[in-house]
């Protein structure tokens, strides 16, 4: 009955009709006078041979999917991009915002800010040039470069605030829109 279930449903007919008797009492009696399926019976009927469904791809649909891959590099890679530079100044910020940390620690501590000479390396050395601040400890273990490798620059006294600490971007110069603006303490 299965068999018989089965091979309609994928459009085959029975090769030999068999009549419904109480004759039939064992499994092996059933599946003896009933064809098991063959591979090729569960295949979708196109019209040609089983072997042609084991053939591989054309050319012409492997050159489509290369394109439909190229199609869509085209327009994934430049949102990488720029979240990788997205990424970078966010970076910049908490670094800048780090450093001024440090530096209200520093001023609470002896008073003042480090001096435009002393700069940033007050923060991990003792000065050596005055004025030399009477309670100096390390508040970095070291000065962390900006994410394009370059120091962070310390204006004393600033141009936006008592003291800037800033970056000048991904082109390292002053000014500059986007990418490469400058990331400072004031913003």
């Amino acid at each position: 009955m299965i068999d018989r279930a089965l091979r309609t449903r994928w459009g085959h007919r029975p090769e030999r009709p068999v009549a419904r008797s109480r004759q039939h009492t064992s499994v092996r009696e059933f599946e003896l006078t009933h064809h098991s399926l063959q591979p090729r019976d569960l295949a979708p009927r196109t019209g040609q041979p089983w072997r042609s469904l084991q053939r591989g791809f054309t050319l012409i649909e492997l050159m489509v999917v290369l394109v439909i891959i190229g199609v869509l590099a085209a327009l994934i890679v430049p949102n990488v991009l720029d979240r990788a530079d997205d990424a970078r100044v966010t970076a910049a910020k908490t670094d800048v915002n780090n450093l001024m940390q440090a530096l209200k620690l520093y001023r609470l501590d002896n008073q003042r800010y480090p001096t435009g000479e002393q700069g940033l390396n007050a923060l991990v050395a003792k000065p050596t040039t005055g004025p030399i601040p009477p309670n100096w400890r390390p508040y970095l273990d070291k000065l962390p470069a900006d994410p394009w490798s370059r120091p962070y620059q310390y204006l004393n006294p600033g141009l936006k605030g008592e003291v800037d600490v800033l970056s000048l971007g991904a082109d390292g110069q002053p000014g500059g829109e986007s990418r490469n603006a400058d990331v400072g303490s004031w913003q």
